[in-house]
């Protein structure tokens, strides 16, 4: 007897308009531009700015983001650990349809366990994955503290906070890496610059 959910009775079903087709179309590239960082580095301000300055530039982006993904579609989860890798799951597989599309899909997301980045970049073996690691100290993004969450994390409040009580695992091979120069964070312009610098001189913001 069949079991719903068997993978031996779910097959994949190609269409004739594929992703080469749809980035001529967009004469852009589909990837994802996955900014990864502890809360307060300056993620989502990334992201944003990113997203503007591609439009800018006549480039179609979309921005998950990881707080607002929890709104919806995570709404169900927690952050255990299991439920945090869960979430990377499901934004990772996510990302991947967008980019199928051919959009240029910008994730903000704490990603905090380096094996659940890793196993969102094995998704892309066409190196379509660009890692941007929001480098910034934790005295800094404490400061900025937006969410008032480091002040919760720190009387008890909030338990398995990132950065607090639960490891942020930094990225080890990241494709971008932004952070303070002279002590000085970049503005968001100078943020979205640098990534877009990199994505322009591989060729994304062009159909192949």
């Amino acid at each position: 007897m069949s079991t719903l959910g068997n993978p031996a009775n779910i097959f994949w079903h190609e269409c004739p308009v594929g992703k080469a087709e749809r980035e001529k179309l967009l004469n852009q590239q589909g990837c994802v531009v996955w900014i990864t960082g502890l809360s307060g580095s300056g993620k989502s301000t990334l992201a944003c700015s990113l997203g503007r300055e591609l439009h800018t530039r006549g480039n179609l982006s979309y921005v998950l983001d990881g707080d607002n993904l929890r709104h919806g579609l995570n709404k169900n989860l927690g952050f255990s650990a299991e439920d945090r890798t869960e979430n990377i799951r499901r934004v990772g597989e996510v990302s991947k349809l967008f980019a199928d599309a051919g959009l240029i899909c910008i994730a903000s997301l704490i990603s905090p366990y380096r094996k659940d980045r890793d196993a969102c970049r094995a998704l892309f073996p066409d190196k379509s994955f660009i890692e941007v690691f929001m480098n910034m100290p934790l005295e800094l993004c404490e400061g900025r503290d937006p969410k008032g969450l480091y002040k919760l994390a720190r009387t008890g409040k909030i338990k398995g906070f990132t950065g607090i009580d639960d490891p942020y695992e930094p990225p080890l091979n990241c494709e971008i890496e932004i952070q303070q120069k002279d002590g000085v964070v970049p503005t968001p312009h100078e943020m979205a610059g640098q990534v877009v610098s990199y994505m322009e001189g591989r060729g994304f913001l062009k159909a192949q």
